[in-house]
């Protein structure tokens, strides 16, 4: 701010120009001493002439004496009057420069810029994608929409009443054999269904058998006859070319390719917003290593294709794990994870459901061994044999508190699943069973070659 030589609050000027005033009155007082051009004093003359017109009387003895008189006068007035200014001088010159530093200060603070933020930059130009065009071309041919067909029974008023039921879900062409055409779904995709149709890019549907399932990485591999391809089809549609995931970083390019809500593939875009997600499920199991991304994946994209921009396969998209709750926030099974499952689920033998009256039973009755009680009892995941009835499962060996982890190389976690994989066994069929039994020191696993038979009554 302006100090005293300034403008004070007022707007009235300050004490540094009360010295001005005071010389000029100083000036004024004794008519000898003012401003010259150049700003400095200056010695004036001023002449008086009294009772001019009149004659003058010859007095020059007075003359000389009041002239010495004057002469004294005058010497000693100016000496006294140049002490009163070169003193006022001498204090106008002194807070002049007890002024200035606060003056250039307070100037450098007005005249220098503020400084702005500083954007670091670098040579390397790069760009946000938004034209997805070229790989969404590419890509769609490996894209497939599924169609669940299931049976639901419901209770009103003690009486059940059954009616089909449709769901929609995606996937997405991972290879073929001589015989077969092999599709990457969602295990929950396909679970419970009693028909499997698959529709391709040009629109033709085919019937789909499922060739194996994980229901622990929620992945299954669906197998359509070749023989049920027409051969323009076979030329529209194309195999994925899987990524690495592992390699992925946040923050990058994400395309999510599905049938979502059933209405027919449709694109979205938007980037791996976090990578190793654990989150839990409906079920209440906790699913980790995942891919997060804001590219939303609805109702119908489960089982599609979460794409980088080279239009590989770096993800499966799963609408079961994201959910509708948050919106925003959806996932994907890392690609480079669920590689070796589907290796493993490409190569099982392809299997058809059985009709009811052909199929096989283990006779047990048994009770889900949640992630809650596995971690309160100490117990594996699974099913809990609560009990063994005469027949396969008894004959085999198994007994009553074991745990089943597996069923003829597919995970168990639950009775459920259990009851869905004997659908596509018929009687007679022998199947290696995995059991986790209990001994003083924990739990070992034993595996048991079981003959499925016929339904046992309780």
């Amino acid at each position: 701010m302006y100090q005293n030589n300034d403008y004070n609050n007022s707007g009235n000027y300050s004490s540094s120009y009360d010295s001005y005033d005071k010389e000029k009155n100083m000036e004024q007082n004794y008519n000898t001493y003012g401003y010259g051009s150049t700003g400095d004093y200056e010695r004036k003359s001023y002449h008086y002439d009294y009772d001019e017109g009149k004659k003058k009387k010859n007095h020059n003895g007075l003359k000389v004496v009041l002239a010495l008189v004057l002469i004294i006068g005058l010497v000693a007035g100016g000496a006294y009057t140049g002490f009163l200014v070169g003193t006022t001088r001498l204090v106008q010159s002194n807070l002049k420069e007890e002024m200035l530093p606060a003056k250039e200060e307070q100037k450098e603070t007005v005249a220098t810029p503020k400084k702005e933020a500083q954007i670091n930059t670098t040579d390397t130009v790069r760009a946000i994608i938004t034209d997805v065009t070229d790989v969404v071309e590419e890509v769609m041919p490996t894209v497939v929409s599924i169609t669940n067909t299931s049976v639901v029974t419901t209770n009103f008023w003690g009486q059940q009443f059954t009616s089909e039921n449709a769901s929609s879900g995606s996937g997405f062409i991972v290879g073929e054999n001589e015989e077969e055409l092999l599709i990457v779904t969602n295990n929950h995709v396909i679970t419970d269904s009693t028909e499997l149709k698959v529709q391709f890019i040009d629109e033709s549907v085919a019937t789909a058998k499922l060739k194996g399932a994980d229901s622990s990485m929620d992945l299954a591999v669906l197998a359509v006859p070749l023989e049920q391809l027409k051969s323009t089809t076979r030329e529209a549609i194309s195999i994925a070319v899987l990524g690495d995931s592992e390699n992925l970083k946040v923050g990058e390019p994400a395309i999510a390719i599905g049938n979502a809500l059933g209405y027919g593939q449709s694109v979205t875009t938007g980037v791996i917003s976090a990578l190793d997600r654990q989150i839990m499920v409906e079920d209440g199991s906790t699913v980790g290593s995942l891919i997060q991304t804001d590219a939303a994946i609805n109702p119908g994209n489960s089982g599609g294709a979460l794409l980088n921009v080279r239009g590989e396969v770096v993800g499966i998209n799963s609408n079961k794990m994201g959910g509708s709750a948050i919106e925003g926030m959806g996932y994907a099974i890392p690609i480079s994870k669920a590689k070796p499952i589907i290796e493993d689920l490409m190569s099982r033998e392809t299997r058809d459901k059985v009709a009811q009256e052909k199929k096989g039973y283990l006779g047990i009755s048994g009770l889900d061994v949640t992630s809650e009680v596995s971690a309160m009892y100490g117990m594996p995941l699974g099913v809990y044999v609560a009990q063994v009835y005469q027949g396969a499962a008894a004959k085999a060996g198994m007994m009553k508190g074991d745990i089943i982890t597996g069923f003829d190389g597919n995970k168990v976690a639950g009775m459920e699943e259990l009851q869905g994989y004997l659908e596509y066994y018929e009687i007679g069929s022998t199947v290696l069973v995995t059991v986790q039994r209990p001994t003083a020191g924990g739990y070992i696993e034993q595996n048991l070659l079981v003959s499925l038979g016929a339904q046992v009554q309780e």
